[in-house]
């Protein structure tokens, strides 16, 4: 104890830090770490005593041994469907010269600002029994099916066209990456353009696209909201199944099995990439690098066969925008019929969002729930980055793994982790319960926003430049004010960035939020997934335009602030304004 006292007062052990530290480590072995052990351990763990009950029960279920096998089967197809579709979008914008690619462009990126059920609930209502393509068709084929758009391939047809947002983030960076001097070179040999295309540009792209096809994998594999909607009772994947018994007291077993089976899969799947990644990028690179240029289509029958798959892809990507917009000014018998007459037209529904509690509650709710998380999860990730970067032992380098455990699980094992854990009182919370409270949903949107934006934050402490601290530190700056007035300034581009996404990203979660909802505060995520029911009103379905629109708007301009620098622009434009109009 007197070796203590002598640390503290010589300055050897710093007893701020020393806090911060206990307290990491309290929430790391509290929300990160216990409630899967904790999963496992009820899973494989009865009156004391090993067992593989849960394992009889799933072999013996065949709902649940059908939930395994679509989950594969679409994964698998998806990384087929899902690549040809972003491959190609790519390449009409940035390689092929097509007309009005930069339009096509605004489109193919529309998977940026909307996913997850908000884009699933969009494309119910482009195919499903009212939407305006099943209009066509019926008028078409008066004996289809309005239904018709359910199963199988409902949903891959929705992963295929949204789940392309990993291409056109990494793999036009890729193609903009190449260089130029190769294709010519290649082009003076007398290489044919489909050579040029298929030995030359897409090897050079191959662990680009390994990431995202495992990435595609993963999220297939993983997927809740287009089965859960327009998969039907003879299409359901592992996700909704585990939502199903997870809401069965007597089979929450068999759903953290389930759960525990996907994380197994993800935790593989991730290894993969990252040694994939771990081999570096084949793209050529030369002393005079030239920049990539577009290329004419040779070849007028293909140039215009791929003309016109490059606007039939638009025309998939914008439909369930447009019929979004149009359907949220439109009134109740409108949306219920799917028939736009002149007299549809109304603001009554945006005017309902202002006036009503009950319509602006769950914006109100996601708003708060979303703030709060990606403010705490930039806190969280600021003081583990700066602990690991100036780390003076090794253990405290261990933050790093720990902080990264959400990346390895999906979103349904960390939800039954939580739910199965603190379903009763536990020392590690002062023995209150968690389950049934609003707090666990917050606890769980800051826990799967952790990973990605400790490894973004992680990256501007990386690229500090350490003269600047050395200088503060040498004036008798403390740390606590080096970190403030140094540090802070320097990456708070980045750190609000990643808020920014982070909380767009939350606003419309429905995977975490259908396990752990308050009933009295139901984000938007769940109030959206409701109004695809048969059983909701054309309020409720009016009401989901709205939000969608708006979300579509928020989710936008959140996409401009963190992606394209729009935090960076306001800033110089108001320090323009301030120097009078001075560059």
């Amino acid at each position: 104890m007197t070796k203590f006292k002598e640390k503290i007062q010589d300055g050897t052990i710093n007893i701020p830090r020393l806090i911060l530290k206990i307290v990491l480590i309290w929430f790391i072995f509290t929300f990160l770490v216990f409630p899967n052990i904790n999963l496992i351990l009820k899973v494989f763990i009865k009156d004391g005593h090993f067992t593989l009950d849960a394992i009889s029960k799933i072999m013996k279920s065949a709902r649940a041994m059908m939930s395994l096998k679509n989950s594969f089967i679409l994964a698998v197809a998806s990384i087929i469907t899902v690549n040809i579709s972003g491959i190609l979008i790519v390449l009409f914008t940035e390689y092929f010269d097509i007309k009005g690619s930069k339009l096509l462009s605004l489109g193919f990126m529309s998977t940026l600002i909307y996913g997850g059920v908000v884009l699933v609930t969009g494309y119910k209502f482009v195919y499903g029994s009212t939407g305006i393509v099943t209009k066509v068709l019926t008028n078409m084929f008066p004996n289809l099916d309005p239904n018709w758009f359910v199963g199988f391939g409902a949903v891959l047809f929705i992963m295929t066209f949204s789940g392309t947002s990993n291409h056109m983030m990494f793999l036009t960076n890729a193609i903009r990456g190449l260089d130029y001097h190769t294709i010519e070179a290649a082009k003076n040999m007398g290489a044919s353009q489909s050579t040029i295309l298929f030995k030359i540009v897409l090897p050079t792209m191959k662990p680009t696209i390994f990431a995202i096809t495992v990435l595609t994998f993963i999220a297939a594999l993983s997927t809740m909201s287009g089965p859960l909607i327009v998969g039907g009772p003879d299409f359901q994947t592992i996700n909704p199944m585990i939502k199903t018994f997870a809401g069965m007291t007597g089979s929450r077993n068999i759903a953290a099995l389930l759960a525990i089976i996907l994380g197994i899969a993800t935790s593989i799947l991730l290894a993969i990439m990252q040694k994939i990644e771990s081999k570096g990028n084949f793209i050529s690179v030369s002393k005079t690098k030239a920049k990539m240029e577009k290329q004419k289509i040779e070849n007028p029958v293909v140039n215009v066969i791929a003309h016109i798959v490059a606007y039939v892809m638009f025309i998939i990507y914008m439909l369930p925008i447009i019929n979004v917009l149009v359907f949220s000014f439109t009134d109740g018998m409108t949306i219920k019929t799917g028939v736009i007459r002149k007299d549809s037209f109304t603001l009554e529904n945006y005017a309902k969002l202002f006036r009503s509690s009950t319509a602006y509650k769950p914006y109100l709710v996601s708003i708060v729930y979303s703030l709060l998380a990606a403010l705490a999860v930039a806190v969280i990730c600021i003081v583990v980055a700066r602990i690991v970067t100036k780390a003076k032992k090794k253990y405290d380098k261990l933050f790093e793994p720990f902080i990264l455990i959400p990346w390895l699980l999906p979103s349904t094992m960390i939800a039954l982790g939580l739910m199965m854990t603190y379903d009763e009182p536990r020392l590690a919370l002062a023995d209150k319960v968690l389950v049934a409270t609003p707090v666990i949903l917050l606890c769980a949107y800051i826990i799967i926003k952790i990973p990605f934006s400790y490894r973004m934050i992680r990256a501007g402490f990386v690229g500090l430049d350490g003269n600047m601290e050395e200088a503060a530190q040498v004036m008798g700056a403390k740390p606590l004010y080096t970190m403030i007035k140094v540090i802070l300034p320097i990456i708070m581009p980045i750190v609000l960035s990643v808020v920014v996404l982070n909380f767009n990203g939350l606003l419309s979660e429905y995977d975490l939020s259908v396990f752990l909802y308050h009933p009295a505060f139901q984000p938007l995520g769940i109030v959206i997934k409701q109004a695809t029911d048969e059983t909701a009103t054309t309020d409720a379905q009016a009401m989901a335009f709205v939000y969608t629109v708006i979300l579509m708007i928020i989710s936008t301009i959140a996409l401009w602030l963190g992606r394209y620098d729009g935090i960076g622009k306001i800033r110089s434009f108001f320090s323009k304004k301030k120097n009078g109009g001075r560059a």
